[in-house]
């Protein structure tokens, strides 16, 4: 039996539900069995990050918690604004790191022509404005504001009353902005209530993080 992928995932919301911070690692394990994930989560983000402020108190935390999984095959940033990602691969030099933003970017030209993004901020993350910059259509939930704020079925609600909204204004391709949104698993049911095609950040940090344990046997 081959050895499994081991990957360090960087939860950036702050929690000491034990469920909770494994709920995405075990997810990628159930989807990409040659993964062994290991979640850990900066300290002090009890909102996660919802703005650019927040982002730069916790770069410096998010790189320091990436240090920890030195040992590790690959670093997860399960985050759809890529927090610390640049940082982490000049801190690590060699160790293959990505985040929920340039991941979801990357797939989302492979389903659609006019992509939405559906997120909880104000801003596109960085990765979808530099990779796909003239494709983009953007909103925000009405009443989120933070990953907590999904969690609430009036959170839920307006997710998927944003996600028809898009589908008006053209979309023809969902990326998922917020990896708070694979937490609460609305992927699948924005797919049946839009009938279009959605990309959840998370298992596309998956799929990335498979092809780097593909190479590993090339």
């Amino acid at each position: 039996m081959k050895d499994k992928f081991r990957v360090g995932l960087i939860r950036v919301l702050t929690t000491g539900d034990e469920e909770l911070l494994n709920l995405h690692g075990k997810l990628l394990m159930e989807k990409y069995p040659m993964l062994d994930v290991e979640s850990r989560c900066i300290p002090d983000q009890y909102e996660g990050i919802h703005s650019h402020e927040l982002e730069a108190v916790a770069v410096p935390k998010i790189v320091e918690l990436a240090k920890t999984f030195r040992d590790k095959d690959m670093i997860l940033v399960s985050c759809a604004d890529d927090p610390g990602v640049k940082e982490i691969r000049a801190a690590l030099p060699g160790m293959p790191v990505t985040g929920g933003g340039e991941t979801t970017a990357a797939l989302a030209v492979r389903y659609g022509e006019k992509i939405a993004v559906l997120g909880i901020v104000d801003y596109t993350p960085k990765a979808y404005e530099r990779m796909i910059p003239d494709k983009l259509v953007a909103s925000r939930p009405k009443g989120v504001h933070s990953t907590l704020d999904l969690m609430t079925p009036e959170g839920r609600a307006s997710c998927l009353a944003t996600a028809m909204e898009l589908k008006e204004k053209g979309a023809d391709v969902i990326a998922l902005g917020c990896t708070g949104l694979t937490t609460i698993g609305i992927a699948k049911e924005i797919e049946e209530a839009t009938g279009l095609p959605v990309i959840d950040p998370v298992l596309a940090l998956g799929a990335f993080a498979a092809f780097e344990a593909a190479k590993k046997d090339f």
